[in-house]
């Protein structure tokens, strides 16, 4: 029964997840955003006390089972690895928790979230190398973000077909981090000795490789179990059961020093990281139009910008970037095809904005609904035309109204905030630019017909606000 309870549940939230990464009416952010915003790593990063207390909690009284029914890549494991072993009648067996590779990795993590290395994290959060998987399936283009995704989704399965949990409790700093704290939970599967007949059923059956069966120990590492429960239902006797076991003895588990040192270490970091906030491409190929079918129309170029634009609701430039772990939902939600993964390897993945397919509405708040970790922070749409994310700038030697060839004024006309005026020149009427008033919006560079660079372009601010 607690299986079943288990499966159920982590199919509701991987199916949740991984609709709102697929969602192409734009509806269901409203029913199922909540999932995406208790995604541990999410959370951190938002500053959400609240999350982080109750997932915290969740783990002390009845262990990992955030990994194996709330994280969308943990429930993607789990599926994978019950393919690939159904015909098999004993495929894992138990093995020594790899501490050097384990803690290496976290401890690097750790020191690249307080260094603000956002590449690094963005890499080995779960819920954000999910995201990029199946954001890839909505938007397949070509970059280094579909090619890390294509990456990371090979390393996973294989993994999970040969070793189950691997990535999971040797490389996932998320798991790592809960299982400080799993190694004292209230609710956890004991062995009962005396029952026990050493057939080692449950050990082939733990896909975390974490119950040791022998003739003069049996032992399970908490630290490791995700609360599966496929080996309450392999065992024939009895001898497995999911129980109250706090404070109880557990060889090799509770009651040493390293554990408490371990546990204190781990919510230590955890503290550390939450207050990060209060210190501190998506490479599309436009497709060819003709122009009344007779000329070619260039596409817009891309373009390579001094300061990058970041979205209305993120309060600077590095505000955003330190807090966005790549997730790609804000570039799939996105109604007005502005956002994209960043190829810049100092911001590899995360989003940055181009105007060469749209720009960003002022009645839209799209993204800032949807992040989840408080890189862009929820605001109405009044609230929107406050935020001054870039600057337009003129090139007149390359505007055709300026130089004289035609009357154009298509950026004065298409401001939705007026910050463009059309003014006399020796050669013909000029747009200048009201920086005040400009808030970056692209409109502007959208609109203007000077191809494949805008005479008018938006270049970011460091700060928005």
């Amino acid at each position: 029964m607690l299986k079943r309870i288990r499966i159920g549940a982590a199919v509701v939230f991987w199916l949740g997840i991984t609709l709102l990464f697929l969602d192409f009416t734009g509806v269901l952010h409203g029913y199922l955003g909540w999932m995406a915003k208790i995604q541990f790593l999410p959370a951190v990063l938002a500053l959400n006390v609240g999350v982080i207390a109750a997932l915290v909690l969740l783990t002390l009284v009845f262990g990992r089972v955030y990994c194996s029914v709330i994280c969308p890549l943990g429930v993607f494991q789990d599926g994978i690895s019950w393919l690939g072993t159904r015909k098999s009648k004993a495929p894992y067996k138990y093995k020594k928790e790899l501490r050097w590779l384990r803690y290496g990795i976290w401890v690097a993590y750790v020191a690249c979230l307080v260094a603000g290395v956002q590449v690094v994290v963005s890499l080995l959060a779960p819920y954000g190398a999910y995201g990029r998987i199946i954001s890839s399936i909505k938007h397949p283009v070509a970059g280094p973000t579909i090619i890390i995704a294509t990456v990371t989704l090979i390393a996973v399965v294989a993994l999970s077909l040969k070793g189950g949990r691997t990535y999971c409790n040797s490389i996932c700093p998320v798991g790592t981090t809960l299982s400080f704290f799993s190694r004292f939970a209230m609710f956890r599967p004991v062995i009962d000795a005396d029952k026990c007949k050493h057939c080692k059923a449950c050990e082939h059956a733990c896909k975390a490789q974490c119950i040791a069966i022998g003739k003069d120990e049996q032992k399970i590492d908490y630290s490791r179990c995700v609360d599966c429960f496929n080996c309450l239902e392999t065992c024939k006797f009895g001898a497995l059961s999911y129980k109250f076991a706090w404070k109880k003895e557990i060889p090799g588990q509770a009651g040493n020093d390293a554990s408490r040192r371990a546990f204190m270490a781990g919510t230590a970091i955890a503290v550390g990281a939450a207050a990060l906030k209060g210190v501190e491409a998506r490479a599309q190929e436009a497709a060819k139009k003709v122009d009344g079918g007779y000329a070619d129309v260039l596409p817009k170029q891309a373009l390579d910008r001094e300061i990058p634009i970041t979205p209305p609701g993120s309060k600077s430039v590095k505000d955003f970037y330190r807090h966005c772990i790549a997730c790609q939902l804000c570039v799939v939600e996105c109604p007005n095809g502005v956002l994209r993964p960043s190829s810049n390897p100092e911001r590899l993945m995360q989003p940055e904005m181009g105007y060469e397919n749209g720009f960003c509405r002022p009645e839209c708040t799209r993204c800032s609904e949807v992040c989840p970790a408080g890189a862009i922070e929820k605001i109405t749409r009044e609230e929107k035309t406050q935020y001054h994310i870039g600057t337009a700038h003129v090139d007149l030697g390359a505007c055709i109204s300026a130089t004289g060839k035609t009357h154009c004024g298509k950026c004065a006309s298409k401001c939705p905030v007026g910050a463009i005026h059309m003014v006399k020149t020796e050669t013909g009427l000029a747009p200048a630019v009201n920086e005040e008033v400009c808030i970056g919006c692209g409109a502007c560079e959208q609109y203007c017909p000077v191809r494949p660079i805008s005479a008018i372009t938006v270049n970011g601010k460091y700060n928005h606000v």
